[in-house]
């Protein structure tokens, strides 16, 4: 019981060869026992209440043994009953479960169980949409009408029925924050309401949104113009406390804010300072930076904030849907096969991995860095990804590029976790096209690539200059000396690592502009590790790349383009 699991795991030796059968069968080829070790596992979300599956040994003639070490809908264990024998035993000691599990084929427990390394993770995304969708809009109603307060002032002996004067939600706009599965569920809810819905997900397609009524719009518009706010996007770097100070001075006065999301989206100081000034009229809180919050937390105890336990997955239905779908894992494993919702790799053959692990590298950096070039609205849909080879096709598998590609995609606005095995059906999910194009080059076959390039089409950028010629965003880039390079941006030219951070500036070409950058960033104590500059024409428009070890303030970024000379620029983190 190695490392603290909170994801579904499912392992395979490294001593076993995986076989030529076409399908992604587990079968395999060694010299083996009559037991092969391995775990398959369920992930639990910090938000959502899911199971993890651990398959720790299956036998290759007998029936199985399913441990079940806490409780399970009955539905679940229907269904494992079926194919296995099922041992449910809860409340074990740590050393009580390690001995059972060396007799068992398959283990079921929560996230407080620790878990053996190098295992393949497995989800169940679908289960608790619905409830956790309904949870949002009980919360929003509940607010708008103060029920909880209401309530509670009843149940004190009181009758203040001016105090507790609602707002009606008929017309009212209702700004969804992250459209994927449970916000769009929200969305659908609220437009039933008589709500007008617009949404923010900078990577949702438009034309999913408008199938429902509801118009994707920048991160400004939708938090300057709605009434009504209801958070459901991950937590990730990118999102964390993203409604802030800031944030909340750009908001309409006496909005109100629904957060069934993820505790850390809200920087929660701020929420009370909003509050406290009528920016903010109510929130309703699900999930909080701390669970549970200190008893004392001056936001739990304001008289305008409305909030449960973590309650969003809470329902009968959702727990017995959660049952069905990690049983189902289980018995797929067990029977050899790989989950569509699989959320890592399977094993990669060592001499191809090597060969490989710089470009795997350059192409995940590639897509993280041309996603964060989209500018918010119109959703990514079109992303074409080119490899330029001196190998024949034969001898150069791409899915593993393309899996990395799609996870620089995806990843840095979600929670998915991308890898070779769901990349295709993650990215087909998200309304995703991703093409491959190859260049073949002359020249010696002993490098796998020369570049790889990617380029998404039918985006605007926050980065003008990214734009190519032909109308899309595209990045390029190289590995040298093993390291990955970027190479090109849009029409330029360019050579910078791809490590740390990176600050994009297009600027006059002139004399001075350089050292000047360099100077605002290092009063503020920023490690510049490299700068490129790529140019159309001496005295012409030029960009700039800057790789920085730390994040500028937003003043020295401010300082840098209030720099007559330059016209634009962007701060990217890789």
């Amino acid at each position: 019981m190695a490392a603290s699991c909170s994801t579904n795991l499912i392992s395979f030796p490294p001593s076993l060869r995986k076989s030529t059968s076409p399908s992604y069968s587990l079968s395999w080829q060694a010299s083996l026992p009559s037991t092969v070790s391995f775990a398959v596992g369920r992930r639990v979300s910090s938000r959502t209440t899911k199971l993890l599956v651990v398959v720790v040994t299956a036998m290759m003639e007998a029936k199985p043994t399913v441990l079940v070490a806490e409780k399970l809908g009955e539905a679940g264990l229907e269904l494992l009953k079926g194919f296995a024998n099922v041992d449910c035993s809860y409340n074990m000691s740590p050393e009580e479960l390690c001995t059972k599990i060396s007799l068992c084929d398959a283990l079921i427990v929560r996230s407080g169980t620790k878990l053996l390394h190098g295992c393949l993770v497995v989800n169940a995304p679908t289960a608790n949409t619905i409830a956790a969708a309904e949870h949002g809009v009980a919360l929003l109603t509940a607010m708008a009408r103060n029920i909880a307060q209401a309530d509670a002032s009843v149940k004190a002996g009181k009758w203040e029925r001016s105090k507790y004067v609602g707002v009606s939600l008929v017309g009212k706009t209702l700004a969804v924050m992250g459209f994927g599965k449970v916000g769009s569920e929200v969305a659908r809810r609220a437009k039933g309401l008589g709500m007008h819905v617009i949404a923010h997900d900078p990577y949702a397609p438009a034309d999913r949104a408008r199938a429902i009524g509801v118009n994707l719009v920048t991160f400004e518009e939708a938090i300057s113009t709605a009434d009504f706010i209801s958070l459901h996007m991950p937590l990730t770097p990118a999102t964390s406390k993203i409604l802030n100070d800031e944030s909340f001075s750009r908001m309409k006065k006496g909005v109100r804010i629904v957060n069934v999301a993820r505790g850390g989206v809200i920087d929660e100081e701020a929420l009370i300072r909003a509050l406290d000034s009528g920016i903010v009229a109510q929130a309703a809180l699900d999930v909080f930076t701390e669970e549970p919050p200190p008893k004392d937390s001056k936001l739990v105890q304001h008289e305008n904030v409305t909030v449960t336990p973590h309650l969003g997955a809470s329902t009968t239905e959702a727990q017995e849907g959660v049952a069905i779908e990690i049983a189902e894992a289980v018995v797929g494993a067990l029977k050899g096969e790989l989950a569509a919702t699989a959320v890592n790799a399977p094993m990669v053959p060592a001499e191809v991995l090597s060969a490989l692990a710089p470009f795997v590298v350059l192409a995940e950096k590639l897509g993280r860095l041309a996603v964060q070039l989209v500018a918010g609205g119109s959703g990514v849909r079109s992303v074409k990804v080119t490899y330029a080879s001196s190998r024949g096709p034969d001898d150069l598998d791409t899915r593993l590029l393309r899996a990395m590609v799609t996870k620089g995609l995806i990843e840095p606005i979600s929670s998915v976790f991308v890898n070779l095995v769901n990349a295709d059906f993650t990215a087909k999910q998200r309304g995703l096209r991703i093409t491959e194009e190859r260049v073949v080059l002359d020249g010696s076959p002993e490098n796998p690539l020369e570049f790889i390039q990617v380029q998404i089409a039918n985006v605007e950028s926050k980065f003008a200059s990214a734009i190519s010629e032909s109308g899309e965003i595209k990045v390029e880039g190289r590995v040298k000396d093993g390291k990955p390079h970027l190479t090109k941006v849009g029409s330029f030219g360019v050579d910078v690592s791809l490590e740390g951070s990176l600050i994009l500036l297009r600027h006059v070409d002139q004399p001075g502009i350089i050292g000047k950058v360099g100077s605002i960033l290092g009063e503020e104590n920023v490690n510049v590790s490299f700068m490129s500059v790529g140019r159309t024409a001496p005295r012409k428009q030029a960009v700039m790349t800057i790789g920085v070890d730390e994040e500028p303030s937003r003043e020295a970024l401010t300082s840098i383009g209030n720099l007559p000379a330059i016209e634009e620029f962007v701060f990217l983190e890789l």
